[in-house]
């Protein structure tokens, strides 16, 4: 599970440079099943050019440096960390970003797969076990009281993501736990007063998570 950008970047997909050709930009789209490209002057970042700025592009011999369209740099550092990255590339809905050093030199890429396939990871959305969902009261919220009563049932918190409910004073606490059976866990938080709004504790769950995420990423690799 990685936390930082610099983990995600790959080389696999190479950089346009200002002298290549439209059409090669487009050929390598298609290969490597990405709707953008970096652009670079040696190490230099130059932006980011899009599929949509050259399908219907008349001349697709003509280099990149020719285009009239200016080209969108957003700017991302490999010391950052990914919660910087999702947002950026949900702000430009991007496949994907290149990556800055400290020097701010251009050190690679990151596509939005890879990034998906690093959520995924970090919310455990591929490893066996089961899923609780709570609401609580935001004042009555801790995750230390919570982790409490799941370790006190000999299980342990895998991920877990809380969201504020719109127009209300609650919160919802989506918890994934290591254990499938969690009849003994379900017990212990109606002891406690919570309010259990759904659970999910057989494997045929996991698995339809699994095979729904996999389905997902082979849709981005189309």
């Amino acid at each position: 599970m990685s936390m930082l950008v610099a983990d995600l970047i790959t080389d696999e997909i190479p950089p346009l440079k200002l002298t290549d050709s439209v059409e090669l930009a487009l050929d390598w789209m298609e290969q490597f099943k990405v709707s953008h490209l970096a652009v670079v002057n040696g190490k230099e970042l130059i932006g980011l050019v899009s599929e949509h700025d050259l399908i219907d592009y008349n001349t697709p011999e003509d280099s990149i440096q020719r285009l009239k369209t200016p080209l969108l740099k957003p700017i991302i550092h490999n010391y950052q960390h990914t919660y910087d990255l999702l947002k950026l590339m949900m702000d430009f809905n991007l496949t994907l970003i290149p990556v800055l050093d400290d020097k701010e030199l251009y050190k690679g890429c990151i596509t939005l797969k890879g990034l998906l396939q690093n959520i995924s990871t970090m919310a455990s959305v591929q490893d066996p076990g089961g899923v609780i969902v709570l609401e609580v009261n935001q004042v009555d919220y801790s995750l230390s009281q919570i982790s409490s009563i799941i370790e006190g049932n000999d299980a342990k918190i895998l991920s877990c993501h809380v969201s504020s409910l719109p127009d209300s004073t609650k919160v919802e606490v989506t918890l994934k736990i290591n254990v499938e059976d969690l009849s003994r866990i379900l017990q212990t938080f109606n002891r406690y007063n919570y309010l259990v709004k759904a659970s999910f504790q057989n494997s045929d769950f996991s698995g339809d998570m699994k095979n729904k995420f996999d389905e997902f990423l082979h849709f981005l690799n189309i």
